[in-house]
């Protein structure tokens, strides 16, 4: 019941992502005709970007308190979002990919080698990696303008994208998880789980990916060659996870937020201020920002022991988070 809820819900965004976006997700999600919802969100430069469905794009100037509608150069549904080389890159239906060069302030519209959509978006080694619906990858080695098709070793819908290490990890349907060092092939990975899993985050040496009914599963291999299990202290769907100052953050299903102290081996619930879906989560700035359904987006400022509203201009779905 909790995979057909969250397949509605992502569908509902446009039918697109569910892949959940690779739902992933941190990300996954889907879209829908008719309804309005928002994808990723990032933060570079001192700017936050949070993109969604029918193009929306938002943008926070003031460390993630309060958010503005910024012009986008399309109207499909947009679920990934990355910041690297002073770009901001967005992805989402069709195989659409916008960018902006300039804090945000205005994006324009790239091709890319595809037209499945691209749920999950990364960056690292001056590279972007997009991932979404059967199976599909595509990399970019020049700031987003132009994109080529990477090799992938399976057609199970990939949901979240992280870089660590010199590695990027994928995740995605049935507990899928591949690597790669250059982001053009990537390998299957042993997986400890078959869930669907939603959302994949690094930080201090330590991969953390969060899926279905509270599944949590880290590596702390340099290259996330090998996963295990971690204790949850849920049991409701995990969608997003971030790191930042030491603690890992994952959120979900009725406004769950759960914090880790220790590299992801054990979790502890969060009091949350919103009992609405909780999709993405992201660091930037000594502040986390989490974003959901009807335009949710809290933050915190204090390593995710407290968590407030932020102002959002929009009642669509927000989805993942990244910095």
């Amino acid at each position: 019941m909790k995979r057909f809820i969250y397949i509605f819900l992502i569908t509902v965004l446009v039918s697109t992502v569910i892949s959940c976006a690779s739902s992933d997700s941190s990300s996954s999600s889907t879209s829908s005709n008719d309804s309005t919802e928002t994808t990723e969100s990032l933060s570079g430069n001192g700017v936050f970007i949070v993109a969604g469905l029918s193009g929306n794009i938002l943008r926070s100037t003031d460390n993630g308190s309060s958010f503005d509608n910024a012009t986008s150069p399309t109207s499909y549904n947009l679920y990934g979002a990355a910041f690297g080389k002073s770009n901001f890159v967005l992805v989402g239906d069709n195989g659409t990919v916008v960018k902006s060069s300039d804090n945000g302030s205005s994006f324009e519209n790239v091709t890319t080698p595809t037209s499945s959509t691209l749920l999950a978006l990364g960056f690292g080694n001056n590279t972007f990696v997009s991932a979404g619906i059967s199976g599909g990858i595509v990399k970019s080695t020049d700031d987003g303008t132009s994109w080529d098709n990477a090799t992938s070793p399976t057609t199970n819908y990939w949901r979240g994208v992280v870089y660590g290490n010199s590695t990027f990890v994928v995740v995605g349907d049935n507990g899928t998880i591949v690597r790669s060092d250059d982001g053009s092939s990537f390998d299957n990975v042993t997986s400890p789980v078959t869930s669907d899993l939603y959302g994949v985050g690094f930080g201090d040496s330590t991969f953390v990916a969060v899926g279905d009914s509270g599944t949590i599963v880290r590596s702390t291999t340099e290259n996330g060659s090998s996963w295990d299990n971690a204790t949850s202290p849920v049991t409701t769907d995990l969608y997003g996870v971030g790191f930042g100052n030491n603690v890992f953050v994952a959120v979900g299903d009725n406004g769950t937020i759960i914090k880790s102290t220790d590299n992801g081996s054990t979790w502890d619930n969060v009091t949350s201020p919103t009992s609405n879906f909780l999709i993405g989560v992201g660091f930037g700035y000594n502040t986390f920002i989490a974003t959901g359904t009807f335009g949710n987006i809290l933050r915190s400022t204090d390593n995710s022991s407290s968590w407030y509203n932020s102002t959002s201009p929009t009642s669509n779905q927000l989805r993942g988070v990244g910095f």
